[in-house]
């Protein structure tokens, strides 16, 4: 069976919207995954994500492919955005919320540039997250992970 999905992983500020964007230009339909969370400056809604109240996830559950919480936000793929789009950024539980047949026909690539970049990343960021805390969490998710099939250490 050949791939018909892309999946990019990786901590905060490893370079995955960066590499969505790289395969969106080559014409990948990435899905538009909801989030909880507050929109970071210059995000836009329906483009980025889509920006839903926590209780959303709840009401709407039946809705969802998968549902993940990561950092006090909950993050969620749609069905319908599951089944018509090729192009992912999922969590590492995203990737392990798959159904066997989807992982199967998935590419996940792991961006992986290194901590050290990753925190000069993420201190350059004005948002709602505080860098530390967003290392130790994704330090936690990712402990163990190893359900990729491409690792890139060096995105850039």
């Amino acid at each position: 069976m050949g791939r018909s999905k892309i999946i990019i992983i990786g901590r905060g500020g490893s370079g995955k919207d960066y590499m969505r964007k790289v395969f969106e230009k080559r014409g990948f339909k990435h899905c538009v995954s909801c989030t909880s969370r507050p929109a970071r400056p210059g995000e836009i809604e329906g483009v980025d994500y889509k920006f839903v109240n926590w209780e959303y996830f709840d009401e709407n559950r039946d809705k969802f492919y998968e549902v993940d919480e990561f950092n006090g936000w909950r993050y969620g793929t749609l069905k319908e955005d599951f089944e018509s789009a090729d192009l992912f950024v999922m969590t590492p539980n995203g990737v392990r919320n798959l159904k066997p047949e989807d992982r199967e026909r998935s590419l996940v690539v792991y961006i992986n540039p290194g901590l050290k970049i990753i925190k000069e990343r993420l201190l350059q960021r004005k948002d709602a997250d505080n860098a530390e805390r967003r290392m130790k969490t994704d330090s936690i998710d990712f402990d163990g992970f190893t359900d990729y099939d491409i690792e890139i250490t060096n995105i850039f």
